[in-house]
């Protein structure tokens, strides 16, 4: 069977390289982009040709595979089936067009979505989108083929949501897989893309140029923190690759010339003997990559620091998230910041090039105060860089399902969005606090960088130096203190529009309020 893979790639994670960087020129077959390689499509693509079937990837961030591309490649070449990937709520407005051009061209191929979103938000998808035939819950390597394999017979395929005319009909669902080693590795090679390993700016901020790309080598994160929906995801199950299938993949990767590597991993350091194995590993293959993972910083593998480091981990990101305890409970981060000390401490300490940093600002009953010990406390960090993100809410994190209790959101009317927390909730410091408390923060943290760690400063700047104009640095530096224009007013839920409210009613309390200033 002619399968269409598409990946409906978010315009905000991704930019093509410049010209003056070797980026491809307009009509290029072949492109440079600065993101991440749709690595859900590159693994279901060689799991469906195992199967027999004929698969063709696009990813939309290509200049060539937009939507009128897409839709002309299905006129010519006639798939029997579509699968769209996307991710986010973001997303869904792109994957519900591309679903409606797919469908003007092909109105007799069923079209089946994948994806974060999809899972999420299931029957109201199918509802919502006429041009979609069917969703697939979670993991495709097993359901995808079984579609394919039953679309006369949609009812026999575990974990499908499909139409059956008027009706949306759920099956039952399909267990989690188990064995992660059963499936090939990715197909790397038939997207005419080369994805260019950088920081996720508005600037061009290049790391390097050299061949780069993702790998995943486990699943899932047992942790609740209340902005995510990973646990909902995976039914708060960690699954992993073993260390023998995971160099499998690193040494195919090495010989292809891969020389970056960045792991896709919810949380990479929760298994210490399997990171050692693997690292091991690596020193034994004579790995030809350097590779970056993220964490938590109350793991058990933090130990297994100086291992990484030998093998060549140049990068570990921890969600630090804030700066103080009260904070960091209300997320239910189950973190200290102790801990967080020590964990990026011991990553400097063992040779880990690059330590980042991932923070929220804006959280319920943060105090102003508090954001500024957050940018404190990042100072005091042996941080190399870091990131000072507002908190938001998604569908399907615990976060969501207190804003419903609370009558903030309505999940009939509210599904298909995202939200700013401090736009919406009266527990939160309004945005514009928000961005004031920010803009002083950086300040602080950039003064306290020059002065106190000067040379780990020059490292940063020399590294972004080698790709970066001095006047898109100069602007990377300046961006946090410029008034963005908002091309759009904020989200907002459906009762504070029916009341017809541009900010939440706010009610004085302790928490709610600054903090006293201190004495002198």
């Amino acid at each position: 069977m002619k399968v269409f893979l598409v990946y409906v790639n978010d315009e905000n994670f991704y930019r093509l390289l410049p010209e003056d960087l070797g980026g491809s020129k307009q009509g290029d077959a072949r492109i440079k982009v600065m993101g991440f390689p749709p690595l859900g499509i590159e693994t279901l693509a060689p799991v469906l040709r195992r199967h027999g079937h004929q698969v063709r990837m696009f990813d939309t961030c290509h200049p060539q595979m937009r939507q009128a591309d897409v839709a002309q490649a299905a006129r010519e070449d006639r798939p029997e089936a579509v699968a769209l990937s996307f991710l986010s709520t973001t997303t869904y407005p792109g994957a519900k067009s591309m679903a409606r051009a797919l469908k003007a061209e092909l109105p007799g191929v069923p079209i089946i979505v994948g994806g974060v979103f999809a899972t999420m938000n299931q029957e109201r998808v199918l509802k919502d989108c006429p041009y979609i035939d069917a969703l697939g819950i979670g993991e495709g390597e097993e359901l995808l083929p079984d579609y394919l394999a039953h679309l006369d017979q949609p009812a026999s395929v575990p974990g499908l949501v499909w139409r059956k005319g008027s009706e949306i009909v759920r099956n039952a669902c399909r267990p989690i897989i188990r064995d992660l080693d059963q499936f090939p590795y990715p197909d790397r090679t038939t997207l005419p893309i080369d994805y260019i390993e950088s920081l996720p700016l508005d600037v061009p901020a290049v790391l390097s140029l050299e061949k780069f790309c993702t790998m995943q080598t486990s699943r899932g994160c047992p942790y609740t923190c209340i902005y995510c929906d990973i646990p909902a995801l995976t039914n708060g199950k960690w699954r992993f690759r073993s260390s023998e299938h995971v160099l499998g993949e690193m040494q195919q990767l090495s010989d292809m010339g891969y020389r970056s590597i960045y792991l896709t991993d919810d949380h990479f350091l929760l298994k210490r003997d399997r990171i050692r194995a693997i690292c091991q590993g690596m020193i034994e293959r004579k790995i030809q990559f350097k590779w970056g993972c993220e964490g938590r910083v109350d793991s058990v593998a933090v130990d297994q620091f100086p291992a990484m480091s030998q093998a060549n981990c140049s990068f570990l990101a921890f969600g630090v998230e804030s700066g103080t305890q009260k904070v960091l409970d209300r997320l239910d981060k189950r973190q200290t910041l102790a801990q967080i000390e020590h964990a990026v401490s011991e990553a400097k300490r063992s040779g880990i090039e690059r330590a980042h940093g991932f923070f929220l600002v804006g959280s319920p009953g943060e105090t102003e105060a508090d954001i500024l010990q957050s940018f404190r406390f990042a100072a005091r960090l042996k941080l190399d860089t870091f990131g000072f993100n507002r908190l938001c809410v998604y569908r399907g994190t615990p976060l969501w399902q207190e804003y419903l209790e609370r009558g903030i959101l309505d999940d009939e009317r509210d599904w298909d969005k995202w939200f700013k927390c401090s736009d919406i909730d009266p527990t939160v410091l309004p945005s514009e606090t928000v961005n004031r408390a920010r803009q002083k923060g950086y300040a602080l943290l950039f003064a306290h960088r020059l002065l106190l760690r000067p040379w780990q400063t020059w490292k940063l700047l020399r590294t972004l130096a080698r790709h970066m104009k001095v006047s898109d640095i100069l602007r990377l530096l300046s961006s946090p203190f410029r008034r963005r224009k908002l091309n759009r007013k904020p989200e907002l839920p459906a009762r504070m529009l029916e009341l017809g409210l541009s900010e939440p009613v706010r009610v004085p309390t302790p928490l709610a309020q600054p903090a006293a200033p201190s004495p002198g």
